[in-house]
């Protein structure tokens, strides 16, 4: 399906699948609403329910006439205490708490608890703080030995069973890709997702490393690193070299840099993102009162709305959507909250790359072309791509016009579904003519409303059709 002439919004929206998704006409509501890519959450759910998802997700979306991507997230290293007796305890300031990694799994107590994370005490030293169940909980620790790591509880409170821990400015060892994970690379390579996450990656081996698994399983998902670690933020160059993409996971990030550093850290992530050519998603509380409440706060109004502003190119939802009471509801508002965004002026006006060289004429095609546009009266943008690299250089660039990338490839137009500013069109390049391809493009766009008759539109293509990286071309012509 084509989006008809009318105002189109530029910035993704994913859209966790769950419980509250798995009713086909749910989904089908959802998709309509406007979400454009799926995460599947490989820390809940088996193998059975994954697969039953996704194959749920791609009908729909080929009913509906949609391209629809689907993100699979592995769930990483689980650092977390260990279970209670009764359920939970109190804390009380200035209490000591000791977590031994040997102590019983369901015995802890006011005193002590075990924890899934054996090497914790080795990762330790004193005067470490330790934030527990997403900071509520902090302790100072007070000795670091054997298997026991002894604290004095600085912030105290209710605490409950399996509440993750986190050390203040990272430095916890736990390898970025667990057994689990990697049973879980093999399943998403089996279901042919369009993007793998990895969580908490320290640094760009991580990354190389899920690559390779991937790759040795027969996958060829685009990969998304979340940030998430105070050394990924710190090794975030690196990561962004060796990834599609990246997720500002602002859960566990917050807790390790500190809430009053996150919002700086998101910004310079968008931006060196987008600099990089590489696809970010701004992750974590986006609507999460929306859980239960049918509208959202204004908090959580502007917090989307200015990471829309600062050029992400997706939002991502989680249990908003997956176990929430208003999944659609939710979506319809980001959506509204996107829109309303998009209207303002800095979201379309780029000085990106400007001053650079570029190495390559698909690239350099692509700058053109977004220069062009953003200084003529210009509908829309048709760029006829095979890996949809050239789609991709075009949305790095702030602008207002529709970028349609029109391709034969089912796996490109999935990819496309998370850039933003570009909308997926399937069109077989290889079944027109070659010296026609523009005729027949505008024909086809004029009837599905894409443009009127007299719009001015930019075509880029190359020379060869059906070669990846051939792109060479860019004409202006009129409807």
């Amino acid at each position: 399906m084509v989006d008809k002439r009318s105002v189109r919004r530029r910035t993704k929206i994913v859209a966790t699948l769950g419980p509250a998704t798995d009713d086909e006409a749910v989904l089908a509501d959802l998709i309509r609403a406007g979400a454009n890519v799926v995460r599947l959450n490989f820390s809940h759910g088996k193998v059975a329910e994954q697969r039953r998802r996704i194959e749920t997700v791609r009908k729909v979306a080929a009913e509906l006439g949609r391209d629809v991507g689907v993100l699979g997230d592995l769930q990483g290293p689980k650092i977390r205490l260990q279970r209670f007796r009764d359920g939970e305890v109190r804390l009380r300031k200035g209490a000591t708490f000791v977590i031994d990694s040997e102590h019983g799994a369901d015995d802890g107590n006011e005193e002590i608890v075990g924890t899934t994370y054996t090497p914790l005490a080795h990762d330790l030293d004193a005067g470490d703080i330790l934030m527990i169940d997403d900071g509520k909980i902090v302790l100072e620790v007070i000795e670091s030995r054997g298997t026991r790591v002894t604290s004095q509880v600085l912030v105290g409170g209710r605490l409950s069973n399996n509440k993750g821990i986190n050390r203040q400015g990272g430095g916890l060892s736990a390898a970025a890709l667990t057994d689990k994970d990697r049973e879980d690379v093999v399943t998403a390579a089996e279901l042919d997702i369009d993007y793998l996450a990895v969580s908490f990656p320290r640094g760009a081996e991580d990354i190389q490393e899920a690559r390779r698994l991937l790759h040795n399983a027969g996958g060829d998902a685009s990969i998304v690193a979340k940030i998430e670690r105070a050394e990924a933020v710190d090794n975030i160059d690196s990561i962004l070299e060796v990834s599609e993409a990246v997720m500002v996971a602002r859960g566990d990030l917050g807790v390790e840099i500190g809430d009053a550093e996150l919002p700086g850290v998101q910004k310079d992530i968008i931006s060196r993102a987008r600099d990089a050519n590489r696809v970010v998603i701004t992750a974590t509380q986006m609507m999460e009162s929306m859980v239960t409440s049918p509208i959202p706060t204004r908090a959580e109004v502007l917090d989307v709305a200015n990471a829309v502003i600062d050029g992400t190119d997706a939002v991502m939802l989680s249990q908003e959507t997956a176990i929430g009471d208003h999944p659609v509801t939710v979506i319809e508002a980001v959506a509204r909250v996107c829109l309303g965004a998009e209207r303002r002026t800095e979201t379309m006006r780029s000085g990106h790359r400007i001053d650079m060289q570029f190495e390559r004429t698909d690239e350099a095609i692509a700058m053109a072309t977004m220069y062009c546009a953003n200084h003529l009266p210009v509908e829309a943008i048709f760029a006829l791509t095979e890996s949809g690299s050239t789609a991709l250089w075009m949305s790095r660039i702030r602008s207002g016009i529709p970028i349609f990338a029109l391709t034969r490839h089912q796996a490109t137009r999935r990819r496309a579904t998370l850039y933003r500013g570009v909308y997926p069109v399937a069109f077989d390049v290889l079944e027109a003519e070659s010296n026609r391809i523009g005729e027949f493009v505008i024909s086809e766009m004029l009837k599905y409303g894409v443009i009127g008759k007299g719009d001015r539109v930019i075509f880029t293509r190359g020379d060869l059709s059906g070669i990846s990286g051939g792109t060479n071309t860019m004409k202006i012509a009129v409807a």
